[in-house]
């Protein structure tokens, strides 16, 4: 038996040289298609024999195929990532260059299912990409505490709803911290949250206490019976300690001293950046809010203040505001999670690509429906 599985994998990899013979051609002299129609034979020979090869015979596929795949279109790589991204034998070099493809469509699926991705990898891809990856990666199986707390610091909603749905995503105490932190004002967020059996109870007690009484009545009806009387004596706690509401937030004062200095020619860029510099927040969202046609002050403080900078573009563009000013403010702002190295180079690059008129209407609509986007 033992000789004629010895038989084989020679055999294999007598194929997979033969096939390596003919690479080293189409990669000198061969067409786009002769590239492709290899890498699909060494994938299809892979698939068929790759779970009988030994750790180095399989170390030969990663380097046909990696050397291939930086030869192909991205359609191809795409579709070599869907074949392999299932399979817990697969080459972990051509996997990590897949994963790391600036293209959703090559790197999703490797991204989500593959467990030859080590932590390490998905959490420096998880630092460095976009909000495509990180959906992706969010989808995944059994995520570690380190690929999530990335995640949650810098995910946007529809991230952070779907590993509120990942039941098998562990989490550290910054990150359910920060589940709840963005679940203010969401109720589809807050509700999931709710319903996850690992959440620890101060954050559960936190996250109800901020919830509207529409999710509190859900959860109370519908959370695994483990939860319900658990939520149902934290709710009885929070109603029998309810408080008045707080007072409306005063922002006379900083709105006086903007609509001054707009008076004397001196509301501009500088001036909004020693502002966010110094941390006059009031006077910053007052400021926003006198160049938007009058734009309520207290939507302002609410976007700056909020969970997503990316939310914060929108009011600086439409007012006229450049890059060098609008990067102090997100530096500055007081928002719980401070924005990293790579969301501010996303958020360069997204404030370039975003019109004034975008903007403007963007903040029409949330002025109109009394609504920020969620």
């Amino acid at each position: 038996m033992l000789g004629r599985t010895a038989l084989g994998q020679k055999s294999v990899m007598q194929q997979a040289i033969s096939i390596i013979d003919e690479l080293e051609d189409a990669v000198r002299n061969g067409t786009s298609a002769k590239r492709v129609e290899t890498l699909r034979r060494v994938t299809d020979l892979f698939l068929d024999q790759g779970q009988r090869l030994s750790d180095d015979q399989v170390e030969v596929f990663d380097h046909v195929l990696s050397h291939l795949v930086a030869r192909v279109e991205n359609r191809v790589k795409a579709e070599l990532g869907d074949r392999l991204a299932p399979l817990d034998y697969a080459p972990v070099g051509v996997l990590e260059r897949l994963a790391w493809d600036d293209e959703i469509a090559v790197a999703g699926k490797v991204l989500t299912e593959s467990n030859r991705l080590s932590t390490p990898t998905l959490v420096e891809i998880a630092k460095a990409k976009g909000q495509d990856h990180l959906y992706a990666i969010s989808g995944r199986a059994d995520l570690a505490e380190d690929v999530t707390d990335v995640l949650v610091e810098r995910g946007e909603s529809k991230v952070i709803k779907r590993l509120a749905d990942n039941s098998t995503a562990r989490f550290s105490e910054a990150g359910y911290g920060g589940m709840v932190a963005h679940a203010d004002a969401d109720d589809t967020l807050a509700e999931a949250l709710g319903l996850r059996v690992d959440l620890p109870i101060k954050y559960l007690r936190d996250l109800l206490q901020r919830a509207t009484e529409a999710v509190r009545a859900r959860l109370a009806t519908i959370a695994p019976p483990e939860l319900q009387e658990e939520i149902k004596r934290i709710l009885a706690t929070i109603t029998s300690k309810a408080t008045p509401p707080a007072p409306k937030r005063d922002f006379t004062l900083a709105e006086a001293v903007v609509k001054r200095m707009k008076g004397l020619n001196e509301l501009n860029d500088a001036a909004i950046a020693r502002f966010a510099e110094t941390k006059k927040f009031d006077e910053v969202a007052a400021a926003l809010g006198l160049l938007n046609n009058s734009a309520p002050t207290e939507l302002m403080a609410k976007v700056l203040e909020g969970p997503r900078a990316d939310l914060v573009l929108i009011p600086c563009k439409s007012a006229g505001l450049g890059w060098a000013t609008t990067e102090k403010i997100l530096c500055n702002r007081p928002a719980k999670y401070r924005v990293d190295n790579a969301t501010l180079r996303l958020a360069a690059q997204d404030f370039v690509k975003l019109s004034a008129a975008t903007a403007e209407r963007t903040l029409r609509f949330w002025q109109l429906h009394d609504r920020i986007d969620k």
